[in-house]
């Protein structure tokens, strides 16, 4: 018997429209979908009359999920593979499931991609920077080496993108003051694709003085982008 595919489908970051017709098609022809919260998974199931089984596997999930996983593939099932918002992989516990999958099934199984939203092209896009080479850097540390990241990300020459939480959204802003240059334009594209999305651009001191001044902006999914200095 051939093994079953791995399907890593890129889900919606916000609206449920923004889903692919494939990506619904094979969502409902899988055995099971591994999802970081099965909560938010069959919200998305839901909105399609999808009815397959969901089991979760996230950040925390032990090794034994995944194996479960290839068990399934090895029987010639079809999995798939979702993140709570945007595709998988990218600053998101999948990289560990798919390589998982790799090491122990090798060119037995079939990892196929299918494509969809992701908040860090959807943010570039909208920002105004230069995208034809950046940075993603993912989320900032939130303690140890959080300044040498700053200082690195000044010292790029480069569009950087990264992640951050709404909680530590002024604090990020504050060390991006310290360590860019002053004119050097920050963008923060707040709810994408949500009912309050929101961009606002301008220096690291006035991205600053925008979100001290409007406290109730500062919530939702955050990505910032900090332009090249090359525009």
């Amino acid at each position: 018997m051939s093994s079953g595919a791995l399907y890593v489908v890129g889900t919606p970051i916000g609206n449920l429209a923004d889903i692919s017709f494939r990506a619904v098609e094979v969502l409902g022809g899988v055995a099971v979908i591994f999802c970081e919260d099965t909560r938010v998974t069959k919200k998305l199931l839901m909105r399609y009359s999808i009815d397959t089984p969901c089991i979760s596997y996230h950040v925390f999930s032990k090794m034994s999920r995944v194996d479960r996983a290839i068990s399934l593939l090895r029987q010639g099932k079809d999995v798939a593979l979702v993140s709570d918002a945007g595709t998988p992989s990218i600053s998101d516990p999948g990289v560990k499931f798919v390589r998982r999958v790799r090491q122990v099934l090798g060119d037995v199984v079939c990892v196929c991609s299918v494509p969809g939203a992701s908040a860090v092209t959807a943010a570039l896009s909208v920002s105004g920077a230069p995208a034809s080479s950046f940075v993603f850097l993912g989320f900032p540390p939130k303690k140890k080496r959080r300044r040498s990241f700053f200082e690195e990300v000044g010292a790029e020459d480069r569009t950087v993108v990264c992640f951050e939480s709404s909680h530590r959204l002024l604090k990020t802003l504050e060390a991006l003051q310290e360590c860019l240059n002053p004119s050097r334009e920050v963008i923060v594209v707040r709810e994408m694709t949500k009912v309050y999305e929101q961009v606002v651009a301008g220096t690291s001191q006035e991205v600053l003085a925008y979100y001290t001044q409007h406290p109730a902006m500062v919530r939702g999914e955050v990505v910032i982008v900090i332009s090249s200095l090359s525009i």
